[in-house]
């Protein structure tokens, strides 16, 4: 998918400024590539410090971005000239990229493309180079009701922060983990704009899961309600290292199969810590299905890892969760067509 981004004349103050850890427009460019967009059309006028593009164009969150720069004209999106000089470059379909306006991937993947042009340019909106070409009709309004922050000034940064952290979870979370991820939004905003780093936190919450697995192990009433509010805590813990990676635009193949082992881990740790309480509490018994919980978890850990390498591509592990998820539902629906005929054997 191709963008078209225009950056008006004065915007070098706010081009920069830093939201949720992130300069305002990598965060607009990379999420849009996150969403599909693989080119960028960017008008950049001829008075703008093109040393701020330079720095931008060099971040990581945009890694295999390609870019064409136009500067030669003032372009205007409400004139029929302004879109007749950049028919050579623009595809026959593209994304309008407002260069200020903050909003999550999923929201972008979602735009259909536009039967009509906007009368107000400020939100995205996904043309066709037909529509343009049939000339621009004012007072025409596209109905666009993709949510997002305009950011206009600094003001206007916490209420667009707070926005990309409730949308920072993930299309499989549950109940249980959108409850998680709503009390620990505080604290991942606040770290977004910190040098700490989400396998930082993994490995905090791991430190915390074998506290819970110590507690849990001197066996006594108090020390398992301990050990429960303390794996609670590394789940929470669990939660924000996804949210800060996909905030701050730090996903990795590595970071995914960390963040994996870390919960494996926990939960082994987990079994372990109740087992050995349990046994100085209960006697032999408590100790042998303990060590069978432990072997059959250990086992349904090789089984999805193996079922994680055939599924994903060896650099996208993250993939596996929402691959088995739409295995799942095609199931569910071929299962509602077309009933089980087991009734008749």
């Amino acid at each position: 998918m191709q963008a078209l981004m225009v950056v008006p004349r004065g915007a070098e103050n706010t081009l920069t400024l830093n939201v949720a850890g992130v300069p305002l427009l990598v965060r607009v460019i990379a999420t849009a590539m996150r969403a599909g967009v693989k080119e960028l059309a960017l008008f950049w006028p001829g008075d703008t410090d093109k040393e701020i593009w330079n720095q931008v164009k060099v971040s990581p969150a945009l890694g295999g971005l390609h870019t064409s720069q136009i500067q030669s004209f003032p372009f205007n999106p409400q004139q029929n000239e302004s879109w007749a000089a950049m028919s050579t470059v623009l595809n026959d379909e593209f994304l309008w990229l407002p260069w200020n306006f903050v909003t999550s991937s999923r929201i972008l993947g979602r735009i259909e493309p536009s039967s009509v042009l906007p009368l107000i340019w400020e939100k995205p909106i996904l043309l066709s180079k037909k529509l343009i070409a049939g000339g621009l009709r004012f007072g025409v309004a596209s109905g666009s009701d993709v949510e997002g922050i305009p950011i206009r000034s600094r003001h206007d940064i916490p209420s667009a922060e707070r926005f990309l952290v409730r949308h920072s979870g993930k299309l499989t979370d549950g109940f249980y983990s959108t409850l998680n991820r709503t009390l620990c939004r505080p604290i991942v905003r606040a770290l977004t704009h910190t040098r700490v780093t989400p396998n930082v936190v993994t490995l905090a919450g791991l430190f915390v899961a074998v506290m819970s697995a110590l507690t849990y192990a001197r066996g006594t009433y108090s020390a398992y309600v301990g050990g429960a509010v303390l794996f609670f805590v590394s789940g929470l813990i669990d939660e924000m290292d996804g949210m800060l990676a996909r905030l701050t635009f730090r996903e990795s193949a590595f970071g995914t199969w960390f963040e994996g082992f870390v919960d494996n881990s926990t939960y082994l740790l987990l079994f372990a810590g109740i087992t050995a309480g349990l046994y100085r509490q209960h006697g032999k018994n408590e100790l042998i299905w303990g060590i069978a919980l432990i072997a059959g978890y250990a086992l349904s850990v090789l089984v999805v890892a193996l079922q994680r390498k055939g599924l994903t591509s060896p650099g996208r592990p993250h993939e596996y969760a929402g691959r088995m998820n739409r295995l799942m539902e095609t199931d569910e629906r071929d299962l509602a067509c077309c009933p089980s005929d087991s009734h008749l054997y």
